[in-house]
């Protein structure tokens, strides 16, 4: 901020006058200080729940003497292959293409360049299932329809915020049970929260399956999928003042 200066007389000290706020700015206010003592405490809260989604990626690889030859079988066989995942029910907005490709096959010989054997095309898509217990028949008829790959599943909550609010709440009840825990052994009382951060909150872990399925006899048995449970864990950071 600036200072302007005024000299009242020769024998007078100098005044200092503060020039005014611009009209509509707000004074700033210093930050509140602790007279008591303070103490920092790093607390976690954790909510277990059962999955709802189930996040599947199926794959078509094709391989033929000619890039067009390799493009036509796998788009035949992805087509086939969407089509199951609708006839399944699944909607479109739960179907998503993450991948194409097409890569020429080579053949390699001692001092001789390398030689074109061929083309493998390639297409991948992702697919949510938002009932778990189906995944498995599905994953069964899209192996028959062609697809020669499945990875997944990623298990997920579709609405983790309620979830997530809840172990908050434990979070800030663990961290003031162990304030006062510590207040009661140095002989003092909690007076105030001075202030509370958030952490990062724990992803659940993913679960995997095999990385590729090719297609089965009839004697197999049906893929199935067990959603069990996911951890969501919340931690705080919360500053008391104590007295």
């Amino acid at each position: 901020m600036a200072l302007n200066m005024r000299i009242l007389g020769t024998a007078a000290p100098a005044a200092l006058f503060l020039i005014s706020p611009a009209e509509g700015q707000q004074p700033v206010s210093p930050p509140a200080v602790s007279a008591g003592t303070r103490l920092d405490v790093v607390a976690s809260g954790e909510v277990e729940a059962v999955p709802d989604i189930a996040t599947i990626g199926a794959g078509v690889v094709s391989q033929a003497a000619t890039a067009a030859a390799a493009m036509n079988d796998n788009a035949r066989r992805t087509a086939a292959t969407v089509a199951a995942i609708r006839n399944a029910g699944v909607a479109d907005r739960d179907i998503q293409t993450t991948a194409i490709s097409l890569s020429p096959q080579y053949r390699y010989a001692e001092n001789q360049p390398p030689q074109i054997t061929g083309y493998q095309a390639s297409s991948r898509v992702s697919v949510r299932f938002r009932n778990i217990k189906s995944a498995g028949p599905i994953l069964d008829s899209l192996v028959a329809a062609g697809a020669n790959q499945i990875d997944g599943p990623a298990l997920s909550i579709d609405r983790p915020e309620p979830l997530l609010d809840q172990a908050r709440e434990k979070a800030i009840a663990a961290a003031r049970a162990r304030a006062a825990l510590y207040a009661r052994a140095a002989g003092l009382q909690v007076k105030r929260i001075v202030a509370i951060s958030e952490g990062s909150f724990e992803a659940p872990i993913l679960r995997p399956m095999p990385a590729m399925m090719m297609a089965r006899g009839k004697e197999a048995a049906d893929s199935s999928i067990e959603a069990g449970e996911q951890k969501l864990v919340v931690s705080v950071s919360v500053t008391f003042e104590l007295d």
